[in-house]
């Protein structure tokens, strides 16, 4: 693969279908953030189950991603945090008073039965994806379970603990220059933006509600720091934006982009929160007009890692991320939905579409032109496709997948592959890497990290955790990871939809 390349797979028009590799694992579904928490992972089995009965599944390479480990987490997460979340459960937590306060644990992110595996099951699948990619064993790579952007290196935040997309995208850089992070959830994607604020080598694009809404980020002219200067772009928005003004916005500026920085890679984080008669959200987009985002980002033939996000009725999220698989395959799904396990959450119409409000936009086009030249002005100064210094390539994330023509795992892998297999050398490659050194005596950097460190909470060594937690993410110097390749499992289609036919909702 082109290391640095914008199209990386062959240009094809849009209607080709793609190689889709599609991340699940079946317990997701029983994790449960407690009584009355909109957070629902539910909703995830919920789509896999809509994927089954409409045929996708047979479509795509079907994977249970294999949970991430401590130091997996720890390429992003401080160590100690990990480690809270590895240990706290629900019987402990009033024994751990002083850390739950110290790492934002508690109301919107409550310790529930299996949290840390619940952790490492969404971030497996994400990473997991970016490993795919790299290979070029897939397209685009789909994980409804991750796309939990407000974590942040030291603290949960926003129904978020882990953050899968941060570690996704580390594992791009390994094979690509520049990679892409575009986020359509009505939150702002803080804690991507946040990890990503200094470097030149992510370019983060976040639509997002904005004034008195959680989390409070994403200002038009947060624009990122040092290297990583307008390579941070904020479209805010206001309540009940429909389609047309969407899209007014989306396309010309992610074409501008795709343009000028030409990423080896794009995330895109799908949250559904964004639609109309979302439980917590106030925007007013069809499912057909949240999934063009998706159908734009796959014409450009750049590899494509898809993932959830927030969406807090549920029904409509399920509706939304099966659709949207289609569009990833390339195959219109039918509006009337097939009989299912879960088809009374879909009453009284049982399809697959939902009208609209007649909700008042309240962003007139007057606003959006002007956000819209804002934004493109801050894009045309940027220098075009940002080169850097070559370094060897790091190994991959351990991650590999179950071969049924095959009983011994070691004899499943080309002798000359660069993945790290029982105690064979990784083979150096040579991909170009950076490391980013903002001027930490700045005073305008300090006062860059005071701001985007609003969220730390106080404690008796709140400054140090606060040095720790805000020191830039040197993306250039990853640990090295030296243990045999984990396996996946494989799901062969049929079982797959045998196995949601006996699931219980």
């Amino acid at each position: 693969m082109d290391a640095g390349g914008g199209n990386s797979l062959p240009s094809a028009p849009d209607g080709v279908k793609r190689k889709v590799c599609y991340f699940y694992d079946p317990e997701v579904g029983n994790y449960y953030y407690g009584q009355g928490h909109p957070m629902k992972p539910h909703r995830i089995r919920m789509t896999h189950a809509l994927l089954a009965h409409y045929g996708l599944l047979q479509h795509m390479q079907v994977l249970k991603p294999f949970p991430a480990r401590d130091r997996d987490l720890c390429r992003f997460h401080a160590d100690d945090y990990v480690a809270f979340l590895r240990s706290i459960t629900p019987e402990t937590q009033q024994d751990h008073l002083r850390q739950l306060k110290r790492f934002n644990v508690g109301e919107d992110c409550p310790v529930f039965d299996g949290l840390y595996s619940f952790c490492q099951t969404y971030a497996g699948g994400s990473v997991g994806g970016a490993v795919k990619l790299n290979h070029d064993q897939c397209d685009i790579a789909v994980n409804w379970a991750g796309g939990l952007h407000h974590a942040k290196k030291c603290e949960a935040s926003g129904f978020c603990y882990v953050n899968d997309i941060v570690l996704a995208i580390l594992e791009l850089l390994k094979q690509h220059e520049r990679v892409l992070y575009v986020d359509i959830d009505i939150h702002h994607g803080d804690g991507v933006e946040e990890a990503f604020y200094t470097t030149d080598r992510v370019m983060t694009v976040s639509f997002h509600k904005f004034g008195d809404y959680f989390p409070g980020t994403g200002d038009l002219r947060d624009i990122g720091y040092a290297k990583g200067k307008y390579y941070s772009l904020n479209v805010p928005l206001d309540d009940g934006i429909d389609d047309e003004s969407y899209h007014f916005l989306f396309k010309p500026i992610i074409g501008k982009v795709m343009e000028v920085f030409k990423p080896g890679a794009v995330v895109l984080q799908c949250g559904a929160d964004s639609l109309s008669g979302d439980r917590l959200g106030c925007f007013n987009l069809s499912i057909r007009g949240h999934a063009e985002c998706v159908k734009y980002m796959r014409s450009f033939n750049v590899p494509l890692l898809l993932l959830g996000g927030g969406g807090y009725t549920i029904r409509n999220v399920a509706r939304c991320w099966c659709y949207e698989t289609g569009v990833a395959l390339g195959m219109e799904v039918e509006d009337k939905m097939p009989q299912h396990e879960y088809y009374e959450y879909f009453g009284p119409d049982y399809t697959l579409h939902v009208a609209p409000s007649n909700m008042e936009n309240k962003n007139s086009r007057h606003l959006l032109e002007e956000i819209r030249s804002r934004l493109l002005e801050n894009l045309s100064k940027l220098q075009h496709a940002p080169s850097v210094q070559f370094q060897e390539k790091p190994p991959d994330f351990d991650v590999g997948e179950a071969d049924e023509d095959q009983d011994n795992g070691d004899e499943r892998w080309d002798p000359d592959s660069d993945m790290d297999i029982d105690d064979r050398e990784i083979l150096p490659g040579k991909v170009k890497r950076e490391t980013v050194e903002p001027p930490h005596n700045d005073q305008a950097f300090q006062e860059d990290q005071r701001r985007t460190a609003e969220h730390l909470r106080s404690s008796d060594n709140a400054a140090e955790e606060a040095a720790a937690c805000l020191k830039p993410l040197d993306i250039s110097s990853q640990p090295v990871d030296e243990d045999n390749v984990k396996v996946e499992q494989d799901h062969a289609v049929n079982d797959l939809v045998r196995e949601m036919t006996d699931l219980k909702g």
